[in-house]
């Protein structure tokens, strides 16, 4: 019967699941703490602009430019040259492809233009530029003040 002590050395059908639940708690909150740290990627600091983000469903291909103006393919550090030779590869086998550049905002203008006339050279005619939505509660930038921006 069910409110019947066990007989002892008989074994008992029902399953423990408080180990389980710790073990299960351990793990979630190793991941919680690991997967901010996980990013992957090229270091940049991005402009902040108010835009919505773009939907993304296959491998996608970053062009990144650093502080120092160093272009990187994904996590590849290449030249222009380069950049545009394994792009010009990309487009051969699928010329729909989109290529996202994401800039460090203290790059000059002029290097973000020639780093995407190379991805334009290669055949790429999908180009999207990576930036941050800045915080609801952080200040317009100086340059958004002087053209009277909310």
């Amino acid at each position: 019967m069910a409110g019947e002590p066990a007989q002892r050395g008989a074994l008992v059908s029902q399953i423990n699941v408080t180990p389980l639940v710790d073990v299960m708690l351990v793990l979630l909150i190793i991941f919680m703490v690991t997967a901010p740290i996980l990013q992957q990627g090229v270091q940049v600091n991005l402009p902040r602009v108010h835009a919505a983000a773009l939907p993304g469903t296959e491998e996608q291909f970053v062009v990144s430019i650093t502080r120092r103006q160093d272009v990187y393919l994904n996590d590849a550090k290449m030249d222009l040259h380069q950049l545009t030779r394994k792009l010009q590869a990309i487009a051969l086998q699928r010329p729909d492809r989109q290529v996202f550049v994401r800039a460090d905002e203290a790059v000059p203008y002029g290097q973000v233009m020639q780093t995407m006339a190379a991805i334009k050279a290669a055949g790429i005619e999908n180009v999207s530029m990576v930036t941050e939505v800045p915080a609801a509660t952080q200040q317009p930038a100086p340059n958004e003040r002087e053209r009277g921006a909310p």
